[in-house]
């Protein structure tokens, strides 16, 4: 869905707990092309570690700096990403800092959820006006 947004010369890039878990099987499942970008936070990082091995104890800066290392993976690896997927729903914290350090939209599970629920349950905006800047009588 949301490649479809992006400019024809940009794509999305995954960014994933473990690349050697997504599989062909899970793109098509998402139904995204097979040949999107993927990048996993594996190998050793301490964010795979402690997620994938239930840490009792997590270096949350560590886990951090993993996931703007990978945001930069992204951006060093795949330079026509137009917009970066957590696929992971503990990366989702660090959304801001992958976004901060890549200039790159970021999406995850929280997004989609948000956007869904803002169609069930939209905004309800005020019919008049509060700002001081203008007062009653200038907008009767």
């Amino acid at each position: 869905m949301i490649e479809r947004l992006l400019p024809a010369e940009r794509h999305v890039t995954v960014i994933t707990i473990s690349k050697a878990a997504m599989t062909e099987t899970h793109l098509a499942a998402a139904g995204v092309r097979l040949d999107t970008p993927i990048v996993g936070t594996d190998g050793g990082r301490t964010f795979s570690e402690s997620i994938l091995n239930d840490a009792a104890d997590i270096d949350f800066e560590a886990c951090q700096q993993d996931l703007i290392a990978a945001g930069h993976e992204v951006r060093e690896s795949y330079p026509d990403t137009g917009a970066i997927v957590l696929e992971c729903i503990n990366m989702v914290p660090f959304a801001a800092d992958i976004r901060k350090a890549t200039g790159l939209p970021i999406y995850s599970i929280r997004s989609l959820i948000n956007w869904f629920q803002s169609g069930l349950l939209p905004r309800k905006f005020p019919l008049e006006l509060d700002d001081p800047r203008y007062p009653e009588s200038a907008l009767s």
